[in-house]
């Protein structure tokens, strides 16, 4: 099992800045692609960003690329989102999630899930 709990979200302005982590628990992180998904209010959940255990491979939604970078800390146990010139489309539920090997688009190919942490992007 791994454990994954997100933090660092909040209300924050348009056009401004969060950082979100992802602490996982459990087992050895650094077996582990991880991916951030998030679902906005009255929508299902959908891709942002995906960073493979070597961290040489990394995957952006379109609607993301270029505004938020994920990375990650093997030594931590820690996956951060840098979140950028965010804007009220970009509310939501973050999550974080991990699966074995290869970082991928798809949700149900994850298999650990945190519990999500609230993003508020105001105009």
């Amino acid at each position: 099992q791994v454990q994954l709990v997100e933090s660092g979200g909040g209300l924050v302005q348009a056009g401004g800045s969060l950082r979100l982590s992802c602490a996982a628990s459990g087992r050895t992180f650094s077996n582990y692609a991880m991916g951030w998904f998030r679902q906005a209010p009255g929508n299902g959940r959908e891709f942002v960003a995906g960073i493979s255990r070597d961290i040489i491979r990394t995957l952006y939604a379109d609607s993301v690329k270029g505004r938020f970078t994920i990375s990650r800390d093997n030594a931590k146990n820690t996956v951060y989102l840098q979140m950028n010139s965010l804007t009220p489309e970009d509310t939501a539920v973050y999550y974080c999630a991990a699966r074995m090997y290869l970082a991928t688009m798809t949700e149900h190919e994850y298999d650990y899930w945190g519990q999500g942490t609230r993003v508020t992007v105001s105009s």
